[in-house]
C-alpha cells in the first residue's frame, strides 16, 4: 500500500517494538490503527539511540532486554499487515541493525512483509546511494528527516529522493514531549513546499490534541512518538487501551 493520508492532518504513530514485549506492541499498533492512525512507524530498538530523548531511550532498553531485533520487527510488520491493509507501515531504524542483516536482505524481507517505507535516522542523504538503490529495487519508500537547520540545497536533495512523505523535524535536538512548538516547524514546512509536492509530516515534540490541531493547519500530517511511548510506559497492563484512547483524542 502507498503511504497515503486520507484525511488532513494525517496521523503517524511511532512505537518502540518490543516495549514491554512484542505481543503488547502488536496490540498497541492495532489499537492505534483502529482509533485513527494513518501510518505506523515500527521503531527498531537500538543500544545507542542518539536521536532519541529519555522516554524512547528507556523503551529501547526495555525492548533490548527481551532480545527484540530487526527480524522480529519485520515479522510483526507482516502480522500487522494481515490485519490492516490500508495503513502505512514504516520501519524506523538506525543504520547498524540494517547493515547487520544486510541491505539487500532487509529490503527483500521488508517488501515481503508488506512494509511500505523505511526511515533510517542516522543515514545522511548524501551517503545513501546503496540504500536508495536497494529501496528502489524492492519498491520501498525512503523517508528522510529534514531539519530547520538544513540548507536549501539539502532540502532539495531530500525532496528528490524521498517517497511517501517527508518528515520535517519541528526543532533541533532529540525526540521528546514539548509544551510549546517552535516557529521553526512552520518555516521549514514552507521551505519544503517549494521543493516537493510530497506530503510533509511534522514530528518531534507533539504531545496533545491542541498541538496536533495547530500543526495540522500547515502540515499534511503529524508524527507522535514520545507521547505514545510514554503512555505505554505509564499504563502497564492496559497499554493498548491507553494508546487507543489517546489517539482518539488526538484525531478528534
Amino acid at each position: 500500500m502507498p503511504l497515503t493520508f486520507y484525511k488532513k492532518p494525517g496521523l503517524v504513530v511511532y512505537v518502540t517494538c518490543g516495549d514491554p514485549d512484542l505481543v503488547t506492541t502488536r496490540a498497541v499498533v492495532l489499537a492505534a490503527i483502529e482509533a485513527g492512525a494513518d501510518v505506523i512507524e515500527l521503531g527498531v530498538p537500538f543500544s545507542d539511540p542518539v536521536a532519541d530523548g529519555p522516554v524512547i531511550q528507556r523503551a529501547s532498553e526495555r525492548a533490548l532486554k527481551h532480545g527484540t531485533c530487526l527480524a522480529q520487527v519485520l515479522m510483526l510488520a507482516a502480522d500487522v499487515r494481515q490485519h490492516a491493509q490500508s495503513t502505512g507501515l514504516v520501519v524506523f531504524s538506525y543504520l547498524n541493525p540494517i547493515l547487520r542483516m544486510g541491505m539487500e536482505k532487509f529490503c527483500m524481507v521488508a517488501r515481503h512483509a508488506g512494509v511500505d517505507g523505511v526511515l533510517v535516522t542516522d543515514l545522511p542523504v548524501e551517503e545513501a546511494g546503496e540504500y536508495l538503490r536497494a529501496m528502489k529495487a524492492y519498491d520501498l519508500a525512503p523517508v528522510f528527516l529534514a531539519a530547520p537547520t538544513s540548507p536549501d540545497e539539502r532540502l532539495k536533495r531530500i525532496a528528490e529522493v524521498s517517497r511517501g512523505f517527508v518528515y520535517a523535524v519541528s526543532r533541533t535536538g532529540v525526540t521528546g514531549v514539548r509544551q510549546r512548538l517552535a516557529d521553526d516547524a512552520q518555516k521549514l514546512v514552507r521551505r519544503l513546499r517549494r521543493v516537493t509536492k510530497l506530503p510533509v509530516a511534522v514530528g518531534f515534540g507533539i504531545s496533545n490534541a491542541e498541538q496536533f490541531a495547530e500543526v495540522g493547519k500547515f502540515a499534511d500530517a503529524v508524527v507522535v512518538g514520545s507521547a505514545i511511548v510514554e503512555r505505554i510506559e505509564r499504563n502497564r497492563g492496559r497499554e493498548a487501551e491507553a494508546v487507543g484512547e489517546f489517539v482518539r483524542k488526538l484525531v478528534g
